[in-house]
C-alpha cells in the first residue's frame, strides 16, 4: 500500500518584522542576521493568533467539506501548547467542522513532533486504508527581547493530509531515529520562553545528523546520489547549510553537487521570510522546495532530516508521485508579501502582549479582523475561538 502526503498547506501570521530594522534597533550589523543566519524577516503573531488559529487556517486552506467528513484523526504537533491538558487538536477539530467520530490529540517532542505524527498517521492508514489523517505542525517561536535567539523567532503552521494513494508524495519505509537525553534547549512549565544552550544545541544538531546519516546508509545502502534533494529542520537556514555541507559527498559529480545545492537553496526560501516555526520548520522547507524548484519530477526521491532538542532525530525519505505539481501553490510568496510590516517598537508590543484577565479569569479581545480564525475571548479561563466573519 502506498501512503503519503495527499495535500499540504501553510499559514502564517498577518504581521512581519524586517530583520534589517531589528538589527538597526539592536545596534548590530545587518549581515549578522541575513548572512550569519540566512534570515531576512520573521512572522509575528499577535495575542489573538496562536497555534490553534494558525493550525485551523492551514488546515482550512487545503481541505474540502467532503474531506472534513472523511478525516478520522487530527494530530497537532507543537511545542507551543496552550493548555497542559486539553489538546490543541480538539479546538482545531471543532473550528474546522470535522466529523465528530475522529480521534484528536497532541504530540510533543520539541521540533521533532510532526515527524512522529506523520509516522503515527502512516501506521493508522496502514491499519485502516480508507482513513484520512490531518497532521498539523503549529508553533510560535518566542525567545524574548534582546535574547540571542530573538532574530530566529517566527510563527506558522503546516497542514498535511495523510492518505493512501497520495497525490503529492509517498513515504519510503526507511526511517532511522535516534534519542539522546541531553539539555540543549528546554522550557519548564513555569517559563514563557525557552532556555537555550546555543553552541551545544548546534553541535548536537550536526552530530545527530551525521550519526543518523551514517546509520541510514548502513541499513539501506543508499547514498546522496539516490536523492535529488535533502530537506533539513530549519531553526535558522544557516544551520541547515552547515548540515548540508557536513554530509555532502565530494566524490559526487559536479553536476550532482550543484543540483543538490540548487534544491537546498529552494528549500530555505520560505523560512528565510518566516523564521523558525519549530515542528513545522522541516516541512516548510519541503513545501518551499516543491513550490520553488523547477527541476523536480515524479519519481524523484527527497531525503529529510528531522531534529528536536532534548533530543530526538530522524532521517527518512519520500518520493514524488505523478501530477504532484497540480496540488501546490506557486503564488505563496504573494501571501507573504501581504503581511503588514511592524516597526521594532510595534513588534515588541504585539509579540509580547499578554492577556489581562479579570478576577474571574475572563477577558475579551479586539483587533483580529484580518485573521481567518481568532482567539476572541477567555471566559473563566476557557479559551473561545471563532472563524472571523469578513
Amino acid at each position: 500500500m502506498t501512503i503519503g502526503i495527499d495535500k499540504i498547506g501553510f499559514a502564517t501570521s498577518q504581521y512581519v518584522l524586517k530583520l534589517q530594522d531589528l538589527a538597526t534597533a539592536r545596534g548590530v550589523d545587518p549581515d549578522k542576521f541575513n548572512k550569519g543566519l540566512l534570515l531576512e524577516e520573521i512572522s509575528i503573531a499577535p495575542l489573538t493568533e496562536d497555534i490553534v488559529t494558525l493550525a485551523a487556517s492551514a488546515g482550512n486552506s487545503i481541505l474540502t467539506e467532503e474531506e472534513k467528513q472523511e478525516i478520522d484523526m487530527v494530530i497537532v504537533a507543537t511545542e507551543s501548547g496552550i493548555d497542559q491538558s486539553k489538546a490543541a487538536a480538539v479546538f482545531v477539530h471543532g473550528l474546522l467542522g470535522i466529523q465528530p467520530f475522529a480521534r484528536s490529540f497532541e504530540i510533543k517532542e520539541a521540533c521533532y513532533g510532526a515527524t512522529a505524527a506523520l509516522h503515527y498517521a502512516k501506521l493508522h492508514v496502514e491499519n485502516s486504508p480508507k482513513s484520512k489523517v490531518l497532521v498539523l505542525a503549529s508553533d510560535i517561536a518566542k525567545y524574548g527581547i534582546n535574547a540571542p535567539g530573538e532574530p530566529t523567532q517566527g510563527s506558522g503552521s503546516i497542514a498535511m493530509l495523510i492518505t493512501q494513494n497520495p497525490r503529492i508524495l509517498s513515504f519510503n519505509d526507511d526511517n532511522v531515529a535516534q534519542t539522546r537525553n541531553i539539555n540543549d534547549f528546554w522550557r519548564p512549565n513555569y517559563s514563557t520562553t525557552p532556555f537555550v544552550n546555543g553552541v551545544y544545541s548546534t553541535q548536537q544538531y550536526l552530530d545527530c545528523l551525521e550519526t543518523n546519516w551514517e546509520e541510514y546508509k548502513k541499513r539501506y545502502n543508499w547514498t546522496l546520489d539516490d536523492f535529488v534533494a535533502v530537506c533539513f529542520h530549519l531553526p535558522y537556514p544557516k544551520l541547515a547549510l552547515k548540515g548540508f555541507r557536513k554530509i555532502l559527498d565530494k566524490s559526487l559529480s559536479q553536476e550532482k553537487q550543484e543540483l543538490l545545492q540548487q534544491h537546498f537553496d529552494a528549500s530555505i526560501i520560505y523560512s528565510n521570510r518566516v523564521g523558525n516555526i519549530y515542528t513545522g520548520s522541516l516541512f516548510l522547507g519541503l513545501l518551499s522546495l516543491l513550490e520553488n524548484a523547477d527541476t523536480l519530477k515524479a519519481g524523484d526521491k527527497i531525503a529529510l532530516y528531522s531534529y528536536g532538542s532534548g533530543a530526538v532525530s530522524e532521517f527518512f525519505s519520500v518520493q514524488l508521485v505523478e501530477g504532484y505539481e497540480q496540488y501546490l501553490d506557486k503564488e505563496r510568496a504573494q501571501v507573504l508579501d501581504r503581511r503588514k510590516p511592524l516597526t521594532v517598537e510595534e513588534y515588541e508590543k504585539v509579540f509580547y502582549e499578554e492577556a489581562n484577565l479579570n478576577p474571574s479569569g475572563s477577558t475579551q479581545f479586539t483587533g483580529y479582523e484580518d485573521q481567518e480564525y481568532a482567539l476572541i475571548e477567555i471566559v473563566e479561563h476557557h479559551r473561545y475561538y471563532s472563524k472571523v466573519e469578513k
